[in-house]
């Protein structure tokens, strides 16, 4: 796909006319439906030429959209919700296109007589009962106790298969070895640092384990430990390599499990000052010249790894990368296999021979154009112009492609199979889909402008097929409704479904911008008779469903997920046999109790307790009404219809021109006021 010829006269001012999540041209303090918007600008915000609006979505709540007017044509460069700040790549800017589902369920969530309003409560107070049970006490004190070896076994090759492909944080060969040494009858496991390392590597391979992620609860406790021990007040041990490793694969664990996977930016941007206070952002020629290979290599591969959370935190957070090409001259780790660094003199195999390092060289190669595209996305200073989306959009393509070629290059080599588990196509289908998540977030700005005008078809054609390429990674078969999840399942799709974070995010995105683009096409149809749709996009939204049940049945909590992929499937479906509002209205309705029914019987048949032993659900009237208004929390959890629901956001989050020190303190620490 090649990108359309950019006109300096026609684009210098393309500033995403609707910006992410939407611009709506109304007057100042007027009111469309569901949405309510106003205007303010503090003397110090017009001093910068940009202004905040309040906006109103349905049932959503109040957010505050930070517009930048210093040309002709307003961009939305953040998003404020209570005390949270989102820049453009946050995965809230594709939440606005779910804006009528929103104003259907509207007067149905506040009536508290209504079987939605009363659906949506018991499954909240089922979901925090179990959510409870599955948080150990904190502290939680570590221990060296871990699963019966088999099982450790197992763990420990779905984190090689799922993770280490990519992600490069141990030498295979010493990890094996120390590993085992644990097992012998002489060993005390007196190397506490050791087995928090082993406990996180189990944690991140609890996710793949099984398609029901039956060990959720004990790699949660895994991740709780290695979090206490690491808090210790003993701040020269974390300078040490199997320290940063703990913590890099901590960051990990925490994603795959759910673990406060929204603060991962934060913790991610520790990493990388710890790292540099070792000297890991310096090539080992220049800062440890006198290492060994091993040793060189390990701190290569380190770095590399740091850098790739880095990179992906900051798109996923929506948050600036705060780290830049000049900030470091480590170079990417190189094309050895791990057997071989033992060795005094060696010598890299070429570019094309597979080893077990040539996925995370390929995509390194990929990463100066992708930290531009998160720069230009998040950086306060950038302008979001679409001139300069369709010259990162052709710089990452060229990447891309030059990364790609390599990848089907070396997988021509002969099979390294016996020196590291085998991944089949894992790893391209890794790294495709990776690539596909930094192109829309690149041209999701433009999406919902883009349904309208054709100045920005190029976007819209980006954004569809990128999501169906992203789907179709995750999920290369199709999925069956009348059948659950196989044990034989996919790597990346029991990834996608057990998971969280990054890539059930991206999966949930990829739905919404295909249903989104489905209901245009219906709309802009105005022939008569049953419309016409790509199948390949309309299984989309039939494995979606399929999928969002799926992880309820892997343990997630939030049936939200579930409940917007049944009511946007059954509205397309009206939509496409010419169905009027009212009957559109009252199927979704019919649809949302359903989906609430079918949540609200399988949570009811959980045990809850971790041994078993069934503890009473708490009842209606025992929740407040805030858990159910509380509705769009961006808390832990993978996205917007993964997320509680909360919007007790104010003004002040950027009013503060007659606040007193103490109100600034309370809004910035919310838990004290």
């Amino acid at each position: 796909m090649i990108p359309p010829s950019v006109d300096s006269t026609s684009f210098a001012h393309a500033q995403c006319p609707l910006g992410p999540p939407y611009h709506v041209e109304v007057p100042k303090n007027q009111t469309t439906t569901g949405l309510s918007l106003s205007s303010t600008a503090s003397p110090a915000a017009s001093a910068r030429g940009s202004h905040v609006e309040t906006a109103t979505v349905g049932i959503a709540g109040t957010f505050h959209f930070h517009r930048e007017n210093r040309q002709p044509g307003l961009v939305t460069r953040s998003v404020a919700h209570k005390t949270r700040f989102f820049g453009q790549s946050h995965w809230f800017n594709g939440v606005s296109l779910l804006k009528d589902m929103f104003d259907i369920l509207k007067q149905h969530v506040n009536d508290e007589s209504s079987k939605v309003y009363r659906g949506l409560k018991q499954c909240k107070a089922i979901a925090r009962a179990i959510k409870a049970q599955r948080s150990p006490p904190w502290p939680c004190i570590p221990t060296v106790d871990l699963p019966l070896k088999s099982t450790s076994d197992d763990l420990v090759e779905c984190y090689l298969r799922s993770t280490e492909t990519l992600y490069r944080v141990l030498h295979i060969p010493s990890f094996r070895q120390e590993y085992e040494a644990l097992w012998q009858p002489s060993n005390t496991r007196s190397d506490t640092s050791f087995v928090m390392l082993v406990k996180m590597v189990l944690a991140i391979g609890a996710a793949t384990y099984d398609s029901t992620f039956s060990l959720r609860t004990d790699a949660i406790r895994w991740i709780y430990e290695a979090q206490t021990w690491l808090s210790r007040p003993e701040f020269k041990h974390r300078m040490g390599i199997q320290t940063i490793q703990i913590n890099i694969l901590l960051l990990i664990a925490r994603e795959a499990t759910g673990v406060g996977e929204d603060m991962i930016w934060a913790a991610a941007g520790s990493l990388i000052r710890t790292a540099m206070f070792m000297g890991l952002h310096r090539d080992p020629t220049h800062s440890a010249p006198k290492s060994t290979p091993l040793a060189a290599e390990m701190r290569r591969r380190l770095w590399n790894t740091i850098l790739e959370l880095a990179v992906q935190s900051s798109l996923n957070a929506g948050g600036a990368p705060l780290i830049g090409l000049d900030d470091f001259d480590a170079e990417p780790p190189r094309n050895y296999d791990d057997d071989v660094l033992a060795g005094d003199i060696l010598v890299p195999q070429p570019e094309s021979v597979h080893t077990q390092t040539s996925a995370a060289i390929a995509l390194r190669t990929t990463f100066p154009q992708r930290l531009a595209v998160v720069k230009f996305l998040n950086d306060l200073s950038s302008r979001g112009v679409y001139q300069e989306t369709l010259k990162l959009d052709t710089a990452l393509r060229t990447a891309y492609k030059a990364m790609k070629s390599r990848v089907m290059q070396a997988r021509k080599s002969p099979s390294l199979s016996d020196r590291m588990p085998d991944t089949s196509d894992y790893d391209i289908r890794l790294l495709d889909l990776i690539m596909r998540r930094y192109f829309l977030a690149l041209h999701l700005p433009f999406f919902g402008v883009s349904l309208h005008d054709t100045a920005f078809e190029y976007s819209r054609k980006v954004t569809v097929e990128a999501s169906l390429r992203v789907w179709r990674a995750a999920f290369p078969s199709q999925l069956d409704p009348l059948e659950p999840m196989p044990d034989n399942q996919d790597v990346l799709s029991r990834l996608v479904t057990c998971g969280s974070g990054f890539f059930r995010t991206l999966a949930m995105q990829s739905y919404i911008i295909i249903a989104s683009d489905l209901k245009v096409q219906l709309q802009e149809e105005e022939g008569l008779g049953p419309v016409s749709l790509r199948q390949d996009l309309v299984q989309v939204l039939e494995d979606s469903k399929v999928w969002t049940w799926n992880c309820i049945e892997a343990g997630e909590t939030n049936m939200k997920g579930y409940l917007f992929t049944c009511m946007v499937n059954t509205q397309v479906q009206c939509m496409q046999q010419g169905a009027t509002e009212e009957e559109i209205s009252a199927a979704v309705l019919k649809t949302a109790e359903e989906a609430e029914d079918r949540s609200l019987t399988f949570f009811e048949s959980l045990p809850l307790s971790p041994h078993g032993q069934t503890e009473s659900v708490p009842t209606i009237d025992s929740i407040t009404e805030a858990s159910v208004t509380d509705m769009v929390t961006v808390g832990f959890g993978p996205s917007f219809l993964m997320q509680d629901w909360d919007y007790m956001a104010t003004d002040a989050f950027y009013d503060q021109s007659n606040a007193t020190p103490l109100d600034c303190y309370l809004r910035i620490n919310p838990f004290l006021g």
